[in-house]
Order: C-alpha cells, then structure tokens, then sequence
C-alpha cells in the first residue's frame, strides 16, 4: 500500500472513523503499522459530525492525499459519518489523480458499491436496510471480510442471490485484493471467496482464489482461467 501511495515520504491519510474511540489524535495508534514501514507523513483524518465532515477545511488533507488507509470496526460508523459528504468525494479523487485507497474489515466492506454488515444492531446481519450503500469505488460488487476466520464462507451467497447484479468477495485475513481499473490480484497468506450465483461443482455457490491469481472484472471470470 505505501509503495502504490508514493513511496515512505507519500502524503497518506489514516481514517480511524469505524473504530469505536469518540477521538483520535495525531498519536492514533492506527499509525503505528506505517511508521513500522517507514512511513513519514501521516495524517489522522476522523470526525462523527456530518456537517464536519462536509466542510472544505476538514478535507483539505485529502486533498494532497496520495493515499488513503480506512481503518477497521463498524462500517456503519463510515456511512453515518461521510457517505454522500464532500469526504467521499474527496477519497473519489484521490483514487481519479492515480493514488491509491486501501482497508481492512470495515474499511474493506465500504469501499464496494453495496455494504455488507452495516447494521448497527450487530454485524452477523448480512443486508441492512438504511446500510447498504458503500463508497462505490468497486461498483457492483459486494465485499465481505474474515472469511475463514470467522467460519463466514457462505455468507454472501444470500447476498447475491436477492441481489444477482453484485458480485460477492469474501477475503480472508492477512489477504487482500489489489485492484487496478478493470481487474484485481490476490496477495497474501488466505483465499478470496468468488461468489458469483453459479453453482460450483464441489455443490457450493462461491470458487477460491489465492495469491498470485488474477480476477478480469470485465469478463467476472479469473484472467487465466476464463472458463472455471
């Protein structure tokens, strides 16, 4: 993530909203991982207040911003706070001017144009009416996180069957996707779950990718297994 930012000296700005704190400082603990990897230049970026969150002051980190860290925790924290502000916008343009957004758990789910887990009442809700709307920075897609870990395989399979238009991704932990344009890569130690409403041969619903596979998001096929 640092090294698509920019490099150790790239502007990035850490997003702690999700997480449950009322504040976070400049001394957030959530900048710790960066500074482990040489990171200099950070910037905590947090409020609960909508109409903060709308205003051209509180952006304007974003606005030199090459890259953009969403931390993990409730996604439903994200929306309350910047859906539909000019902080969304903002985190839009980072990614138009060539940077890069990136997240883990919450920070992963809300980045898909349909959330997962957003209500309030408890995050084994899959679909939550007034919480279904991400960031959009992947469109059609829905984005699950902790697969294995917390035995949640098959969990977007419900998701994609009301809603056929969404792809499903599931990503384990210490795993990710890096997506570019009209396609991504998986990196990491886990798998990410495909749920694509075809009935697989193994009788499941979902197929499993794994470090070093790519994924055609045009086509919605694996790039160099196209008829899997």
């Amino acid at each position: 993530f640092i090294a698509l930012a920019g490099g150790p000296g790239a502007n990035i700005v850490v997003i702690p909203t999700a997480g449950e704190d009322a504040t976070y400082g400049p001394d957030c603990d959530c900048l710790k991982m960066f500074k482990a990897l040489g990171a200099t230049h950070l910037t905590v970026l947090h409020t609960r207040d909508r109409q903060e969150a709308d205003r051209e002051g509180f952006v304007s980190p974003l606005k030199s911003a090459t890259g953009v860290w969403l931390v993990g925790g409730r996604q439903w924290r994200l929306v309350d706070s910047y859906l539909g502000t000019r902080t969304e916008a903002e985190i839009k343009l980072v990614l138009a001017r060539g940077g890069v957004v990136g997240g883990t758990s919450a920070g992963a789910s809300i980045q898909a144009s349909y959330m997962v887990r957003g209500a309030r009442s408890g995050n084994e809700i899959m679909m939550a009416p007034g919480y279904e709307q991400g960031f959009s920075l992947m469109r059609g897609v829905a984005i699950d996180q902790h697969v294995t870990a917390r035995r949640r395989e098959a969990d977007l399979d419900a998701v994609v069957v009301k809603r056929p238009d969404l792809l499903g991704i599931g990503i384990d932990q210490s795993t990710a996707i890096e997506v570019k344009h009209d396609g991504f890569g998986v990196i990491g130690v886990g798998h990410v779950f495909i749920h694509d409403g075809k009935e697989q041969p193994n009788g499941g619903h979902y197929y499993l990718l794994q470090a070093g596979d790519r994924f055609d998001l045009t086509r919605l096929a694996p790039s160099a297994q196209a008829d899997r």
